[in-house]
């Protein structure tokens, strides 16, 4: 098992290595437009019930970190990683109830995936201002949530329904909301200004 993990991680390293090097450095449009304060999904506000250090965070600094060759390579593992070791369960299966925020053991849905990368990445050393949970439109109409990685080349993306972390606007969803940079349990809503994006 320990030499299965190695050989999917050396994979991902040396693919990750040659994805680096086509990412085009920051433009504006990279960057999701923020519009201001909205509403804590209740899902997130039921998280921090539970888990109350979660969210009262307060970042002094939100300067976006340098998307180094090393920190792509934590991005592409962390995204493969969480995507193949969380077995795909909804919360109504898994708990009886609609929405229910937790870390995943083995199994979970979309938001609970994004809280293990989330946490992974801080474990490599990322600043929790740049690991923000947000709230997106399918293009059927499903909700749906991702982990927005703020970078000074652009917000990124990492998706338990894709295995490459692109720019999020390079993915087929409409952004509504994420997580605040200077507050972990307030929300900041998006204007997604893109033609060709999901509609409710």
């Amino acid at each position: 098992m320990k030499n299965t993990t190695k050989k999917i991680l050396m994979a991902v390293a040396i693919a990750a290595s040659g994805l680096f090097g086509t990412i085009n450095q920051a433009s504006a449009v990279n960057y999701m437009p923020l519009t201001g304060r909205t509403s804590q999904p209740i899902g997130h506000a039921q998280f921090c019930q539970q888990l109350p250090q979660e969210c009262q965070v307060r970042s002094r600094s939100t300067a976006a970190p340098t998307l180094s060759r090393k920190r792509w390579t934590d991005l592409q593992e962390v995204n493969n990683f969480a995507n193949r070791s969380v077995q795909p369960v909804t919360d109504q299966d898994a708990y009886g109830v609609e929405e229910f925020w937790t870390y995943p053991k083995s199994y979970g849905d979309c938001e609970d995936y994004v809280l293990l990368k989330r946490y992974m990445l801080m474990q490599r050393g990322w600043p929790e201002s740049s690991l923000l949970i947000t709230v997106v439109k399918q293009p059927n109409g499903d909700g749906h949530a991702v982990l927005t990685v703020r970078t000074d080349r652009g917000d990124f993306v990492l998706d338990n329904l894709a295995a490459d972390v692109k720019l999020w606007v390079d993915t087929p969803y409409r952004y509504l909301k994420r997580q605040s940079s200077t507050h972990s349990g307030r929300w900041t809503s998006i204007r997604d200004p893109r033609a060709k994006v999901a509609r409710y």
